[in-house]
């Protein structure tokens, strides 16, 4: 069965997180993605081993389904093979600092005149700006596009969130704009530049708290549980901050994932005060409508934990469920790696890899009845040199054991 990107060769200069999450989603769809790298390789082979001299979990997770080639672009014969490598590719990724890319030599100019259908997408921290040579991390990026000062408790300080949504965030928005890219060359037969810049994905992500700022300026904002407002959005805790009031509320044994998230829809209220003991709480004028709830959302909460604290968390759910209230468990990370479910909906895989043996990945996420997608090992370094430069280039083995020899690639 063919895939969706099946014919579109990818020219991947990325390294770290951001670039490579979004050139494996191409791959997953399809794309034949090359990653192209330094001959010492992508940092993240080395970081956060938990195996020694073998690739570490860092990388391998985030570069399935790709063919490896090494290449010096500082050195002659590297930038001829790069520029070469460009003329054969659809598109082309890089998240190296500003300015990177154009000092090598390939400005968009250049790379235009080389191909004039590419799509090159880069990958940045910031816009144009104060910001635009600042060093980018996902915790920074998360700090600058409104995630931190929204994230946590209204007493404590402000928090990061396990989600990467700086790093891989952003990566999803690049595939989003590379696909659009791929699309309107099909009517204009040009590529063009796609840019995407970390703090401005983080923000498109915090839009609803740009929502609730303007809204600040006609008073408190009634769904969240703080008492106090000033002249920007608080930080709630667990508040979903729409217009249903949610919580993650405590179960018993009492560790540190015992929780269930809980939403309370006014069509909900009348079984949760049977399922906590409380029915005349239905019929309460105090209670019985959202208007009234929506001061007291503590106390509601604290209601609710009174009756869950007692339960296991996965009673909490299912008798929750049985009534059609939205819900749901807090999952450990352990709990998500050996969920049945996900392992049986293919998003967390087994991968066999030829140095480590196995590892667990997160599959696919999207899901396409025509493009299924086989989740297969991240390539060891090089690993496809000779297939490229030699099978696709037309390089010669001697001219590839002097580039090897001489440290081109």
């Amino acid at each position: 069965m063919t895939k969706a990107l099946e014919g579109i060769r990818v020219l991947d200069m990325t390294h770290v997180q951001s670039g490579p999450s979004a050139t494996q989603l191409l791959a997953w769809l399809g794309a034949d993605v090359v990653k192209l790298e330094a001959p010492s390789g992508d940092i993240t082979r080395k970081q956060l081993r938990d195996l020694p001299d073998v690739d570490s979990l860092y990388f391998t997770m985030l570069n399935c389904n790709k063919r490896s080639i090494t290449l010096n672009t500082k050195t002659e014969r590297g930038k001829e093979l790069l520029t070469e490598l460009i003329r054969r590719s659809d598109v082309m990724v890089e998240n190296f600092g500003p300015g990177a890319v154009d000092r090598m030599g390939f400005t968009w100019d250049r790379i235009q005149e080389i191909n004039p259908r590419i799509v090159y997408a880069s990958i940045k921290g910031f816009g144009d700006g104060p910001y635009t040579n600042f060093k980018a991390y996902e915790v920074v990026a998360q700090a600058m596009g409104g995630s931190m000062s929204t994230t946590g408790f209204e007493d404590g300080p402000p928090l990061a969130t396990g989600a990467q949504i700086g790093d891989s965030g952003t990566g999803i928005h690049a595939v989003a704009g590379i696909l659009a890219a791929l699309f309107q060359r099909e009517n204009t037969g040009r590529g063009q530049r796609v840019n995407v810049a970390m703090q401005h994905a983080v923000l498109n992500l915090c839009r609803v708290k740009l929502r609730d700022q303007q809204r600040l300026a006609h008073g408190p904002l009634a769904e969240y549980p703080n008492e106090d407002f000033g002249d920007e959005v608080p930080r709630s805790g667990n508040a979903s901050g729409g217009g249903q009031p949610g919580w993650a509320v405590k179960c018993a044994p009492g560790g540190p994932n015992d929780y269930v998230y809980v939403i309370v829809q006014p069509v909900g209220w009348q079984p949760i005060t049977e399922l906590i003991g409380r029915p005349e709480l239905s019929d309460d004028p105090d209670w019985a409508t959202p208007e009234a709830r929506l001061p007291k959302l503590g106390k509601m909460f604290q209601l609710i934990e009174e009756w869950s604290s007692t339960l296991p968390k996965w009673d909490v759910l299912e008798r929750l469920n049985a009534h059609n209230i939205p819900c749901g468990p807090i999952l450990s990370t352990k709990e998500i790696i050996e969920d049945a479910s996900l392992v049986a909906n293919e998003m967390v895989v087994e991968v066999p890899h030829p140095e480590r043996g196995t590892f667990t990945t997160v599959g696919s996420p999207l899901k396409l009845s025509d493009s299924p997608v086989d989740v297969i090992s991240s390539p060891l370094l090089g690993e496809h040199n000779a297939e490229v430069f030699i099978g696709e280039l037309g390089l010669g083995d001697e001219e590839l054991r002097l580039l090897k020899s001489n440290g081109v690639i």
